[in-house]
């Protein structure tokens, strides 16, 4: 395993895994378990190399189990690495597509636009998180994109703002979007939703944060699309974001937050 720090709190590792790199497709996920007590946790994955045999991965030291996920160093083992899981994003030539990560979605939305890309589609990528010092794979997406944005919400670099903002101007400049997809905060996601609808433009959204089991046994991941439940992790973990019920997902994803606040303050408590 391989590790680096690319923000604060933000850990990207290398993990070798052969068989799953040789099937990955952008999109898909991995499930991880650390040790043989630890928790399965869903892991979408940054890039993937055949011929190294590894996955590439991001997350966000934000609960209990990335906390302790950040404790391993160069060289030490992940129990189990389960995938590729889930369904890959559709590629294909859309023509002008629109690519959006915010936060740790940026590194999730990198294979999807670089794919995108080598489809020959005209793809513009609009990146955004907190704060310049939180922007990841900055120079990655500018490479595979034609046309390139950043926003931070505090105006450290780029437009002083969200991501939001540069689409609806350039759906507001008329210009030719033919289809957008979205990784990042969930109120983001419904944002992008909600300002592409009303033009009839195609719109992904990724589900991933969602998940627990990643397998379709536990539930969790259950989400109304439409006028029908879907499971994130098998019939996703992407949607059509105008059928997705933002608000009901929202609730859902404040469902165990007391139960990952007593997880995290007894890890905190043990390795102090």
């Amino acid at each position: 395993m391989e590790k680096k720090v690319l923000a604060p709190e933000i850990i990207m590792i290398k993990v070798n895994a052969p068989l799953i790199a040789s099937k990955h497709k952008p999109g898909q996920f991995v499930i991880i378990r650390m040790h043989e007590k630890g928790e399965r946790i869903p892991m979408t994955v940054a890039d993937s190399n055949i011929s190294e045999g590894s996955l590439t991965i991001v997350f966000l030291k934000v609960g209990k189990t990335t906390k302790e996920l950040d404790t391993l160093n160069e060289g030490d083992y992940i129990v189990n690495v389960v995938g590729p899981l889930g369904k890959p994003t559709e590629i294909r030539n859309f023509g002008n597509v629109v690519c959006i990560g915010g936060g740790v979605g940026i590194s999730d939305i990198y294979p999807i636009a670089r794919a995108l890309h080598q489809k020959k589609n005209r793809v513009t990528s609009i990146i955004g998180a907190r704060t310049a010092g939180l922007l990841i794979f900055e120079n990655d997406i500018r490479n595979v994109s034609d046309k390139f944005y950043i926003t931070t919400d505090d105006g450290s670099k780029g437009h002083h703002g969200f991501v939001t903002d540069v689409l609806r101007k350039l759906l507001e400049e008329k210009k030719r979007i033919d289809y957008v997809i979205a990784v990042g905060p969930t109120i983001m996601m419904k944002v992008v939703s909600e300002i592409t609808k009303p033009y009839g433009v195609k719109t992904v959204v990724s589900l991933n944060s969602l998940m627990v089991d990643g397998t379709g046994m536990c539930g969790v991941c259950r989400v109304e699309v439409g006028d029908e439940t879907k499971f994130a992790c098998v019939d996703g973990p992407e949607f059509d974001a105008h059928e997705v019920n933002f608000d009901l997902l929202m609730k859902r994803l404040n469902m165990y937050k007391e139960e990952e606040k007593i997880s995290l303050q007894r890890f905190e408590n043990r390795k102090n």
